[in-house]
């Protein structure tokens, strides 16, 4: 079982910053993937960045590439997602994802396992 804690979120104005943190609990998967995904007020939830726990490969979604890091600290079991020039189509609740025990469909939510509760980030014009 893997528990998943974010913090970080909160509301700023458009090209201001913001670092989520998810700390990630429980049992330690060696090929894991691990998330952040977004959902918007009537909008599906939409994958933002991903890290590969094996080899820390990073992928990223179009809509963010160049402003959004994601990354992770093994020593405090936490990820990061580093979100600089930030936009008003940003806001949205940000989730946490742990895919288990492999990592195949890094896009599709339905594939990881574990989520955690949330934390919502405001942009505001």
């Amino acid at each position: 079982q893997v528990q998943l804690l974010e913090s970080g979120g909160g509301s700023v104005q458009a090209g201001g910053s913001l670092r989520l943190s998810c700390v990630v609990s429980g049992y330690t998967y060696s090929r894991t993937c691990l998330a952040w995904f977004r959902q918007a007020p009537g909008k599906e939830r939409e994958g933002v960045a991903v890290i590969r726990a094996e080899g820390g490969t990073t992928y990223y979604a179009d809509s963010v590439k160049g402003r959004f890091t994601i990354s992770r600290d093994n020593a405090k079991n936490t990820l990061y997602l580093q979100m600089n020039s930030l936009k008003p189509e940003d806001t949205a609740m940000y989730y946490c994802g742990h895919s288990g025990d492999f990592c195949s469909s890094i896009w599709q939510r339905s594939f990881y396992r574990y989520w955690g509760q949330g934390t919502q980030v405001t942009v505001s014009s």
